[in-house]
């Protein structure tokens, strides 16, 4: 692979665009609206002028240089790897990947970045089934090493190994889903540990503090359960927990009905001021 494509200016389209480039490639970063792509590639130089490390300015400009913004979906088109990062509506990225289908040699792979939207149906509106994943990039791109790999019913062993190959190439840890499944590899296990939390505190069995610190001290990780579930949004993750109960039929992921009731008061975390934690 020489040449990549990236579908979105968005917050995670800017950061594929950046270690793309930044790994070595030629890469095309096309929106809709030239004023999208030209903030997104600003963004681009902002942050590897933050990140202060590439050398000083002379390197920082021969990886923008490997960046080409368009609203061209034809020049979009001649890429060897295609990574969509727009919306997650499934119309929206059918209707896409037809279109690149139709656009992009015969060798192109197609990839979405989606977290939650099924691949295999996205790759049933194709006529190249077989060269389309999921390639789920984690915020901010640039500074999470992990990339889940995810397999439509479709897809061949070439496309995830090809596929992997450029990861490695971005500096990137690849894992691979052998089928598509809800909340993939990460999410189902980060949702496991929020929703255990949530009934320890919600039983009264600890303080939040305690739940978070145990957390912390015990599995290394930087943000307790409690403290992370307010930041996330508790909402977006009642609503996640339902999908995954409905989907799985296990109660391992059922909500507590106090937390559903925090949720109905409107404790939402730190975007609403109180969740687990209260906020200033």
């Amino acid at each position: 692979m020489k040449n990549i494509t990236v579908l979105g200016a968005g917050i995670m389209g800017v950061g594929i665009a950046q270690v793309a480039a930044a790994g070595g490639y030629n890469v095309v970063l096309r929106d809709l609206q030239k004023k999208l792509v030209d903030d997104g590639i600003k963004t681009i130089e902002r942050n590897l002028l933050q990140a202060g490390e590439w050398g000083g300015r002379d390197e920082i400009e021969r990886i923008l240089v490997r960046i080409q913004g368009t609203t061209d979906l034809e020049l979009a088109g001649q890429a060897d790897l295609v990574i969509e990062a727009v919306v997650e509506n499934m119309a929206v990225k059918k209707q896409i990947f037809t279109q690149m289908d139709s656009i992009c040699p015969p060798h192109t792979i197609l990839a979405s970045n989606t977290s939650s939207l099924s691949i295999t149906e996205i790759a049933a509106a194709t006529h190249r089934a077989s060269q389309i994943l999921g390639m789920h990039f984690f915020y901010p791109v640039p500074k999470k090493p992990l990339v889940e790999l995810v397999k439509a019913l479709q897809t061949d062993q070439l496309t995830i190994e090809k596929t992997r190959q450029f990861c490695a190439q971005i500096g990137k840890t690849s894992v691979v889903l052998n089928r598509e499944s809800p909340g993939y590899l990460y999410n189902r296990m980060v949702m496991t540990l929020l929703n255990e939390a949530i009934h320890i505190y919600c039983d009264g069995l600890a303080t939040r503090e305690d739940i978070d610190q145990t957390a912390c001290a015990g599995l290394g990780i930087p943000l307790g359960p409690l403290s992370l579930a307010d930041v996330i949004g508790l909402d977006n993750l009642h609503n996640a927990m339902l999908l995954y109960c409905e989907e799985f039929k296990d109660n391992k992921y059922r909500p507590h009905p106090l937390f559903t009731t925090m949720v109905r008061a409107g404790y939402l975390g730190k975007k609403s001021g109180r969740g687990f934690y209260e906020y200033k």
